[in-house]
């Protein structure tokens, strides 16, 4: 049977592909979780009109996300933390602290993000975090740690 994937579906295919599946995985599966379609040449014409506005709107948020990326790339994230004399710092920096900053710095709002941190940071000096902003935009952020003063 052939049916046109409305969703993106492991093993089968992408959003608005024509593919051939089984009946039965058709009609107990993707038919009733609205994962897919028949494809009838109805439901092709109007996938085809689907098809050019998402690719437009994907073009569109790719073009969003390389602007954020930009300013994350001109961005420098200052925190401070406490120190004993000897310089030991007490505290850390971790992924949530980084995307709560991000957010009253106005760089992101809604977006989802992936920082690449493996661990808090606890040194002072800069660091560099990368952040996967999807649709394979990445950007550097920079992150100083200083002494609270």
């Amino acid at each position: 049977m052939k049916v046109i994937i409305l969703e993106d579906v492991k093993k089968i295919g992408k959003k608005f592909e024509v593919k051939e599946v089984s009946d039965g995985y058709a009609r107990n599966f993707l038919f009733p979780n609205k994962l897919a379609e028949l494809a009838t040449p109805t439901a092709l014409k109007k996938i085809e009109v689907m098809r050019a506005q998402h690719e437009k709107e994907s073009a569109e948020n790719e073009k969003i996300l390389k602007a954020i990326a930009k300013k994350m790339e001109e961005t420098t994230l200052v925190f401070a933390l406490k120190t004993d004399k000897a310089g030991a710092v007490f505290g850390s920096i971790n992924k949530d602290n980084i995307l709560k900053a991000l957010r009253e710095h106005n760089i992101i709002t809604k977006e989802r993000v992936d920082l690449e941190l493996d661990r808090p940071i606890k040194e002072l000096g800069d660091h560099k975090v990368v952040v996967d902003l999807k649709k394979g935009v990445t950007a550097q952020l920079k992150i100083r740690v200083e002494k609270e003063e």
